[in-house]
C-alpha cells in the first residue's frame, strides 16, 4: 500500500537509502569479522552465497542465467577488478586501517576513473576533475595526517592496499565499458560469483584457515553480509537505477562511506570528530565533482 502510493522519484530515493545504509553498515561488520576470520576466505564465502541468491532471484524472475561464451572474457575481467581486487584488497587493508581511513581511500575510485580515462581513452582531465583530485587528496591527507605525521609501516600497507582496491575498480570501469549481454542482476551474480571463487581459492592457499574455530557471531556476520549488502542492497541498487537518473544515483551512493564511518564510531568506538567530518566533506566533495558531467 505504502509503496504503490510513492512517486517513481521517491521509490528511487527509498531504494537508494536502503542500498547506502546496507553497504555502509557492511564496513564495521567486516572490521568485527576480521577479529577472528580469515579475510579472503570469509569474503569469498559470503560472495559465493550471494551469487547463488542473486541467480535464484533471476531464475524466479524468468531471466536467462547462462552466460554466452563471448561474454566470458568481459565477465572475467570485471570479476577480477571489481570483485577480487576490490573486495580482497579493501578487506585486508582493514586489518591496519580504521573504517574511516579505509572507506575514504576506497571510495576515491571515481576520481581515479577520471584520471585513468586520460591515458586509456584519451579523455583529458578538466578543471573540475583536477579540483576533484585536489579535494580528494586533501581530505585523505587531513584524515591520515591528523594523528600520524609519519604512518606506521603496517598502516602504509593498509593505505597501499586500499588505494589498490580503488584504482583496480576504476581501471575496470574504464576498460570494461562494453555492456555485458546479460541482465544487470545476472551479470553481477556472475561477476561476484567468479571473483569470490578466486578469493576462496586464494584464502585456502595462503591463509591456512580454520573455519571450525569461528564463533557464532562471525557466522551471523557472514550470513548478514550475504543476505543484506550483497543480496538486498544489489536489488535495491538496480531498482534505484530504474527510478533515478544515473548521476543522481551515483552521487547518492556516497552515503555509503558516511554511514560506515558513523556506524564504526557508534558501534566500534572509532574516532569521529572534526578531523573525520572535514575529511569526509573534502573527499566526498571531490568525488561528487568527479561524478558530475562537464
Amino acid at each position: 500500500m505504502f509503496w504503490s502510493h510513492l512517486s517513481p522519484r521517491w521509490k528511487g530515493v527509498v531504494c537508494l537509502a536502503v542500498t547506502g545504509l546496507g553497504w555502509g553498515m557492511n564496513w564495521p561488520a567486516i572490521k568485527v569479522l576480521l577479529l577472528e576470520a580469515p579475510p579472503l576466505l570469509s569474503r569469498g564465502i559470503t560472495g559465493i552465497a550471494a551469487a547463488f541468491i542473486l541467480l535464484a532471484i533471476a531464475l524466479f524472475r524468468g531471466e536467462r542465467v547462462v552466460a554466452p561464451s563471448r561474454a566470458l572474457p568481459a565477465i572475467g575481467a570485471s570479476a577480477f577488478t571489481n570483485v577480487f581486487a576490490w573486495m580482497g584488497f579493501s578487506t585486508i587493508a582493514m586489518r591496519w586501517l580504521t573504517v574511516a581511513e579505509c572507506a575514504l581511500l576506497v571510495y576515491t575510485m571515481p576520481i581515479w576513473t577520471t584520471l585513468l580515462a586520460w591515458p586509456v581513452l584519451g579523455m583529458r582531465p578538466t578543471v573540475r576533475s583536477t579540483l576533484a583530485l585536489v579535494m580528494g587528496v586533501g581530505g585523505i591527507t587531513l584524515l591520515l595526517g591528523a594523528e600520524n605525521v609519519v604512518p606506521e609501516p603496517d598502516m602504509i600497507w593498509g593505505i597501499l592496499l586500499a588505494l589498490a582496491a580503488a584504482i583496480c575498480f576504476a581501471l575496470g570501469s574504464v576498460l570494461n565499458r562494453k555492456p555485458i549481454p546479460l541482465t544487470p542482476l545476472v551479470s553481477v551474480a556472475w561477476q561476484v560469483g567468479l571473483g569470490s571463487l578466486a578469493l576462496v581459492l586464494a584464502g585456502l592457499l595462503y591463509e591456512n584457515p580454520s573455519l571450525a574455530s569461528l564463533t557464532a557471531r562471525s557466522w551471523w556476520i557472514m550470513v548478514y553480509m550475504s543476505l543484506v549488502p550483497m543480496g538486498v542492497c544489489y536489488l535495491a541498487w538496480f531498482a534505484a537505477l530504474r527510478y533515478l537518473p544515473p548521476a543522481m544515483a551515483s552521487t547518492g551512493i556516497l552515503m555509503v562511506p558516511v554511514t560506515g564511518v558513523v556506524a564504526a564510531a557508534f558501534f566500534l568506538g572509532e574516532p569521529f570528530g572534526w578531523v573525520q567530518v572535514g575529511a569526509l566533506a573534502l573527499t566526498l566533495g571531490g568525488v561528487t565533482l568527479s561524478l558530475q558531467k562537464s
